[in-house]
């Protein structure tokens, strides 16, 4: 990879707790185990892009499989997230869904050369938007990006907020994203159709060609 490819991907990769400010790229960040086990915590960060509640602390988290469906104007995107090994994660995602968070947001970027996602979370459309928390990164340090994977952006340790990406190719990244999940076979083949069409200007890094919006969340 080039390092002008390079510095793409660390920028498309990062993604604000907050709804305000601008963060560092996360490249130099070391990986950190977070909290694999143990309470989670969504302390504020910023201002949000749409007001949503943080789950309560003390309340259940997920132990096991969920199952969810990303419904977008490009087809469903059935996921499969797993609470037993990122439970503050997947907590968070299936609270804000829950919460109609991210009904009706565009997913903001698309990357195809280097690196290979399409990224979402973000209902101002801009990469700079969360949900006015943050959380801790749910990590071991052995993480890879197949094709499937569903993963947190961030801006650095601890910077969780709402922005994901869906990889849709085999993807080389240092293991400094949590990896809560993966699309089904189906999924994944409507991510790779909005990759085909490539990125409004035909950059490798931008937004995608044809516009994708997320109109709902099923949880269960």
């Amino acid at each position: 990879m080039s390092a002008a490819l390079a510095a793409s991907a660390l920028l498309l990769l990062a993604g604000c707790a907050g709804g305000t400010t601008t963060e560092p790229a996360p490249g130099a960040s070391a990986p950190s185990e977070g909290s694999v086990s143990g309470e989670c915590s969504y302390p504020a960060s910023g201002q949000p892009a749409v007001d949503v509640t943080p789950p309560a602390e003390g309340t259940d988290q997920p132990t096991g499989e969920v199952q969810a469906v990303l419904q977008t104007s490009a087809g469903d995107i059935p996921l499969t997230l797993n609470g037993e090994r990122t439970p503050c994660t997947v907590e968070s995602f299936v609270s804000l869904a829950q919460q109609q968070y991210f009904s009706n947001t565009e997913c903001h970027r698309l990357t195809t050369s280097g690196i290979f996602v399409l990224q979402c979370g973000d209902p101002t459309g801009t990469g700079r938007g969360g949900p006015g928390y943050r959380f801790d990164d749910e990590l071991d340090g052995g993480e890879t990006y197949p094709a499937g994977t569903v993963a947190m952006a961030n801006a650095g340790p601890g910077t969780n907020g709402s922005q994901f990406f869906l990889v849709y190719e085999d993807t080389k990244l240092q293991p400094n994203y949590t990896v809560f999940g993966t699309m089904s076979p189906e999924g994944l083949a409507v991510v790779q159709s909005i990759a085909a069409a490539g990125t409004a200007g035909g950059a490798p890094d931008g937004a995608p060609a044809n516009p994708v919006t997320i109109t709902g969340v099923t949880v269960g």
